[in-house]
């Protein structure tokens, strides 16, 4: 099987839009982690991605902008949220790097319960919001439903210069062009398109998570080994198609 090369800015692989959306004030911490510690959590026909044989657990925040229909106008009100995800990296027996989201928390009730009727995805209702004091970042998240209920998430960051030349592992982390999941018998997958990310190297200054464990995942060994942070790009998304 050949696996797709990890594209920082790939040719857009689809017609037409389904999802627009912006993100924005992005944070990315990850972790290194054995292959074969996610491979049990990935959605059937898919196995774990790795760089130089090392797989990763991402815990990312960040918001949400406009998100609506298509190139249409975000949905008012509902399209704007607050959003923590943890999520694994897989590759599927076509050769499609992908997420797969193990949680994905966000501060509007109504986008949770379209993702989770829609493609399955484990969207939590949670109360959030970021603080901002020069450049450092704070997330914060509590899960509202479904449980764990109480789980709580505080992300504090100091937000340092812009990456001239990104590392192949910077790379490897954050370009990533489409989604795995499970949704009603079948394994999916979901394209994604954006520009290349702007990333800055960032400091973590302080982390208190729940939100991973909660995940399905063991305790962390150690801090991150990647903190990067980004202002955001505009996203459109394609069509899910079944991965055989």
């Amino acid at each position: 099987m050949d696996i797709e090369p990890v594209d920082a800015a790939p040719v857009r692989a689809f017609s037409w839009a389904t999802l627009g959306q912006r993100w924005r004030d992005l944070t990315f911490l990850h972790w290194a982690v054995a292959p074969d510690l996610v491979a049990p959590l990935l959605p059937a026909g898919t196995r774990p991605d790795t760089l130089d044989g090392v797989s990763y657990v991402g815990l990312i925040g960040f918001r949400m902008v406009g998100l609506g229909l298509g190139r249409g106008p975000g949905v008012p009100y509902f399209g704007t949220f607050w959003e923590t995800n943890v999520r694994l990296y897989s590759v599927d027996g076509t050769g499609r790097r992908a997420v797969v989201f193990r949680s994905l928390d966000a501060s509007r009730l109504v986008p949770v319960l379209v993702a989770q009727l829609s493609l399955r995805l484990p969207y939590k209702w949670s109360a959030m919001r970021l603080d901002r004091d020069g450049d450092r970042l704070t997330y914060r998240c509590r899960r509202r439903w479904p449980g764990p209920a109480g789980a709580t998430s505080r992300i504090e960051v100091r937000v340092g210069a812009p990456i001239a030349d990104p590392t192949p592992l910077d790379h490897f982390l954050t370009a990533r062009w489409g989604l795995h999941t499970r949704a009603y018998g079948r394994t999916l997958h979901l394209p994604n398109w954006h520009p290349q990310w702007p990333l800055h190297r960032a400091e973590l200054l302080h982390l208190d998570d729940d939100l991973v464990t909660a995940a399905g995942l063991p305790p962390m060994a150690g801090p991150p080994v990647s903190v990067l942070h980004s202002p955001g790009v505009q996203v459109v998304f394609g069509a899910p198609v079944a991965v055989r």
